[in-house]
């Protein structure tokens, strides 16, 4: 397995990174300025996008595994990566996602925490409803990692 930050040519990815982020203009807001990190064993399993917040905060904007990969580790590995990756630059790394239980508890697995929400995100940054399985995302739930505890 090998994890590689990709510096040239992004959107090369993009049907992976709208697994995760399924409407291209808000990929395009963070995919120009945030690192991108592609996890390969043998082919391509996994990628995911971090950008800065401040001084001491980064976020991770975009997580996804192929379809055909998931539940392999692969994205716990990505994340046990970013996380030692920025360790040095960043106090905490956020995560923002949808109130769907079996995300939420995948980040919790990986060490983070839930510490607020933002009302109505989905429905007020979207063009279209958005949905997880049978559940419509409505909040963005954020939860974050301490990076140097």
């Amino acid at each position: 397995m090998k994890i590689e930050k990709v510096t040239g040519n992004k959107k090369q990815f993009l049907d992976l990174l709208l697994l995760a982020d399924e409407q291209e203009d808000m990929i395009d807001r963070y995919l120009p300025d945030g690192d991108l990190f592609a996890l390969y064993d043998g082919d391509l399993k996994s990628v995911c996008v971090v950008v800065p917040v401040n001084g001491e905060t980064c976020e991770l904007k975009n997580i996804a595994t192929c379809v055909k990969y998931q539940g392999k580790g692969y994205g716990r590995a990505l994340i046990r990566y970013i996380a030692d990756y920025y360790k040095s630059d960043y106090k905490t790394m956020l995560v923002g996602t949808g109130e769907t239980p079996a995300i939420l508890s995948f980040y919790k697995s990986c060490g983070f925490e839930e510490p607020h929400r933002v009302k109505n995100f989905f429905t007020d940054n979207y063009d279209h409803p958005m949905f997880e399985g049978d559940i419509q995302l409505i909040d963005m739930i954020y939860l974050k990692k301490d990076l140097q505890g």
